[in-house]
Parts: C-alpha cells; structure tokens; sequence
C-alpha cells in the first residue's frame, strides 16, 4: 500500500452563505452570489490558502422559501470558467445533475472546462429532486429510474471522454496532416435512457479527463460510484459513522478491481473558528443575532484554531476522509480558517505548503486515466 496521502481541503463558494442570515451580515455584499469581483477574490483566497480545489453546489428547482444564495445564484461552469483565468494551481468542481442534462452536452462543458483550465476540471455528478425533474421535462421518470440512467450517463461521458486517443492531434502545417483518424473513435451507445454517436469534437486534457466525484450514501450510490467515482462526498457529522461509510465504499471500489488509494474519501463541514473558543462562540452569536428567532445548528469543528485543527487531524488520521470540503457559515469563514488553521495543519505535516501539480488530479494523488483505446 502507498504511503497515506496528505489531507486535502476543498471550498464552496456559496455567495451570500448556506443560511438565510449571512447574506445580512455588514460584511457581506448582499449581491455576493451574482458578483463575479466576490467570486475572484475568494477563489484567490482558497488558492493562496493552497486549497485543492473549488467546489460550487447548484439547484434545479427553486421557490421563496430557499435559501437568497439559491435564490440568484451563477451557473457553476460558466462561473468556473471564468475563475479558470485568475487561478493557475487549484482545482474547479462544478456540480452538474445527471437526471435532467444531457450527457453529451455535459461531456462536452466539463472538457471544455478542463482544456481551459489546463487540467484543474472536476465534476460533481449527483441526482436531481421532482421539483428540477419538472424544470427539465422529465416528469415521466420516476425515483426508481435515477440510479440506472446515471449509469447510462457516466458510461456515456467517460466514453465520450475517450473520444480521441492522447495523440490524435499532430496538427503538422507542413505535411498538412492535423489528425490521425485512427485515434479517433465513435461511442455508438444504445441505451434505455440515451442513444449517442459520438464522437466527442475536443481532445483530453492535461489531466486526461474531469475528476469525476458523486455525493450519497445508498447502496445503489456506492456501487455506482465505486465503478465510475474518483471521489465521493459522504454525509456524517459522526466520527465512527463517517468511517463505517469511507470504509464500505473502498471495499466496493477494490471489488471493482480498482485501488482504494486512488480514491477519494470527502466530508463537508463548515468550521466556525477563532483565536480563542470566546472569539469563535461571539462569531456564532453573531450570525443568530442576524436573524433573531431562527437558530442554526453549531458546527462539528468549531472553537480555537488548535481546538479545530486537532479535530480535523483526528478524523483525517481515523480514516474518515481524505478531503475536507469546507464552507463559510460567517463571511470571514475562508479568511480564519486560511490565517489560523491551516499554518497549524500544515505544522502537523498533515496538509501541503505548495501545490505538487498545475492539475486536479496532480493534486490529489490520484493517477492518469489512461485512453481506453490505447491500452
């Protein structure tokens, strides 16, 4: 087994914030959410902080009760592409619903993504709710038919991804040769969902192809996502459920042949820290006195930077996950966690102090999908 890879941290740019008080906070833009200036300096911040990569949630369906960040927010890969040029190392994971978009439509943004960014694309490939079912015309699916159209989906963009071999494209002005069309190849996919020709109209990029990640917790999730995941997002506030779950899903990843190594465990939380635990506690109170009445639960990692970093080092060593996926409950929430935790991580040995790689798989750890049609 290799050594155990360093912890890697990713970040959410939820605008406004996930709650509904942020968003009223004196520091916070009101408009941070469509501010693509409130995009750039925080996708800096996490680059600066040495983050592995951004990550951007999305919603298909909406109404007056969501949270305002949902309310008015950016389309994750327009956004993504965007921050692609004034971000050179870390990492761009937009979240693209695969019940409702088109997969070779997806295959086509996030490679696109992916050659604009020179190898940083990730791509969060989740399931949709009635509600964007609806938004989408695909009212005549129904819950039981989710799980095996995302198959269909994933098979048909890792295929598409396939579509040209590493050097298909010799683009030699002298011999007036551009491509090799024996290194390019159609998919040719009949399915129950979908029905593609193929072939992809983009060649791979640095890092062969999008990191592919996937969020849930069913059966039918892990084992789809052992086959077709590079990484997952798993759901747990508890230390020894977090683990059960990191160890059930690299199980079906080596039933698959595959390494668990090569694979990646993510939690979400949304640390609130401080200098001291009164300085994090008066951070928290802050935020309720937004919005008096409304409470929100207080955070797993919460108190003093030591206090938080010490909790991060021992659900990371417990195994519980590779990648902590963090978001800003209070709009200084990147900024504290950048300033106070990180140098203490980093002390640890447990997190990098300068990026290995200029791709998202480089960064992780994780290696280099080799062309189907060249092994």
């Amino acid at each position: 087994m290799q050594e155990k890879r360093q912890l890697k941290i990713g970040g959410t740019i939820d605008g406004v914030g996930w709650n509904y008080m942020g968003w009223r906070h004196p520091d916070m833009p009101a408009n941070a959410s469509e501010s693509i200036e409130y995009y750039v300096q925080k996708a800096k911040r996490l680059e600066e902080g040495k983050f592995d990569t951004i990550f951007l949630t999305d919603v298909s369906h909406i109404g007056p009760s969501m949270i305002p960040h949902y309310l008015s927010m950016f389309e994750g890969v327009t956004i993504l592409s965007a921050l692609s040029m004034v971000t050179h190392s870390i990492g761009l994971t937009a979240t693209i619903a695969t019940s409702y978009a088109d997969p070779f439509t997806v295959a086509r943004q996030m490679a696109s993504l992916d050659k604009i960014s020179n190898g940083r694309a990730g791509w969060n490939a989740i399931t949709s709710n009635p509600g964007g079912l609806a938004n989408y015309s695909r009212t005549h699916l129904s819950k039981a038919d989710l799980y095996p159209m995302k198959k269909e989906f994933l098979e048909i963009v890792e295929g598409l991804w396939d579509s040209y071999e590493d050097d298909a494209f010799i683009r030699d002005k002298q011999s007036g040769i551009f491509f090799n069309p024996k290194k390019m190849h159609a998919l040719n996919f009949k399915g129950e969902y979908f029905s593609v020709d193929g072939p992809l109209n983009i060649s791979r990029s640095r890092q062969g192809r999008p990191v592919i990640f996937q969020a849930g917790s069913s059966s039918d999730f892990m084992n789809i996502a052992a086959k077709h995941a590079d990484g997952v997002f798993l759901p747990s506030d508890d230390l020894e459920d977090a683990k059960a779950f990191s160890n059930e899903v690299k199980r079906r990843v080596t039933l698959e042949g595959r390494s668990p190594d090569d694979f990646i465990i993510t939690l979400s939380h949304n640390p609130i820290v401080g200098r001291t635990e009164r300085e994090a506690e008066e951070k928290f109170q802050e935020l309720e006195s937004l919005m008096p009445g409304y409470r929100i639960p207080k955070p797993k990692f919460f108190g003093s930077a030591e206090k938080v970093a010490d909790q991060i080092q021992k659900w990371y060593e417990a195994g519980a996950m590779d990648l902590l996926k963090i978001r800003q409950e209070h709009p200084s929430g990147f900024d504290d966690f950048i300033k106070l935790v990180i140098p203490i991580l980093q002390e640890k040995g447990i997190f990098r102090t300068e990026y290995e790689s200029n791709t998202l798989r480089g960064n992780l750890g994780l290696p280099y999908p080799e062309n189907r049609y060249s092994v």
